[in-house]
Formats: structure tokens, sequence, C-alpha cells
């Protein structure tokens, strides 16, 4: 999927679009069985933009045109970018779109397992934060490790790193102020931009945060 250009970001998105298109989302907003909504950033005015009709390929597209790495899309004269810029955790425009329940994902977030107290009535918990303390032991053992020998980052993790924490910023603040009615926090600190290769471990780390939370889900669904 990587073809380098210059001019615009480091990434061309023509392999990205084409594949859009192809694999899952070539077809218009109106032929959704499900509702759906993108989010994306005016680069000139930095204004959240709702995308909800025309193409969903152009829509994914332009709400993952991360800066600096994607070109901007063009769009009704302007261009557009990464909506995560200005609204990591899209909770208003779920309610917009008429939820009455909000599960929301927190991506960036740092905090990991601290979620696990919402989440005490599972049946399970005991045996998964034991299983989480050994993990997080482990990896602090092999942070330790290579604390010394750390490479310095490159210029794509370096741009990456900027991004995450600004985003988790302002995912703290619109959280605090549009809270959800649920909230799912995988911990993906270990994966990095570009590691597709490591899905399983990702969705296997989702799995298992929905599975920990099912008891508060269910709970926001009753009522």
């Amino acid at each position: 999927m990587l073809d380098i250009g210059l001019r615009g970001g480091l990434i061309k998105d023509h392999r990205l679009l084409d594949h859009f298109h192809l694999q899952f989302a070539g077809g218009p907003f109106s032929e959704l069985q499900l509702p759906f909504g993108a989010i994306a950033t005016d680069l000139a005015s930095g204004q959240e933009v709702w995308l909800r009709e025309g193409q969903v390929s152009y829509a994914v597209h332009a709400s993952c045109a991360v800066p600096g790495l994607f070109r901007p899309v063009p769009r009704d004269g302007r261009y557009l970018i990464d909506g995560s810029i200005v609204n990591p955790i899209p909770v208003s425009l779920c309610r917009a779109m008429g939820a009455d329940v909000v599960i929301a994902v927190d991506l960036r977030s740092k905090r990991g397992r601290r979620q696990e107290k919402v989440a005490r009535e599972s049946p399970s918990y005991r045996q998964r934060q034991t299983s989480a303390l050994l993990r997080r032991q482990v990896d602090d053992i092999a942070a330790a490790n290579t604390r010394d020998v750390t490479p310095l980052p490159s210029m794509i993790d370096a741009l990456f790193g900027a991004i995450d924490i600004m985003q988790q910023r302002i995912s703290e603040q619109r959280l605090a102020s549009e809270p959800p009615d649920g909230l799912l926090i995988p911990r993906l600190e270990p994966l990095g931009p570009f590691a597709y290769h490591r899905a399983a471990l990702a969705i296997a780390e989702g799995c298992e945060v929905v599975e920990l939370m099912l008891p508060a889900i269910r709970s926001s669904l009753a009522r």
C-alpha cells in the first residue's frame, strides 16, 4: 500500500483509495444497511466536518488522512485531513445520528486496564486481572532492559508520537464534556502505526476488553 511522494504528504493516496473502493466501501452512504458517519478536519479553518453523504470510500479516506503522512483530500473547495485532529472520539456525531446508547472506543489512551475497576462483577475478572498483571510485569522488565539502548525514533514515529499526545489531550477534554454511555480502552501501546502484520494481536485485545466490559455495556443498554 505504500506509494512514496513528497507533495502534500509522504505517502500518495492512489493505492489507498483504490483499496477502499475495491475491498469494502465502494458504494454511497445511501446503500449502507447501518447508519455510518465519518469525521474530517478542514485544514484551513480547523472546523470539524461530518461526512454522511456521497461515497463511503471518500469519507473514510478523508477521515484518516493523517497530516504529513497522507495528502489532504479536496472536497467542496477545501482540503480535509484526519478528523481525530479535532474529535478523536466522536460521541457528538453518534448522538446527532440518533444513537440512544453510545459505546466509545479510545484507541489512543495510555490508561489501559484502569477501566477494570468498573467490571469487577465479571465471573472471570480475577483470572484476567492476574494475566494482565503478569503481562505488565513482563513489559516493565523488558523496558528496563532496553532503556539505555533505545534507538532514536524515526521521522514517522516522531510525527505519530506528537499526534498521539495531542489527540490524547483532546480526547480527555471531549470525553469530559461529551461522555459516552460506555468506554472501551484496549491496550495497544506495543503496536506502532504500521503494525498491520500484528492485526491478530489488536483484535484479540479488542475482544478481551469487550468481554471485560460486558457488565457495564449491558447495564447501559438496560437503561
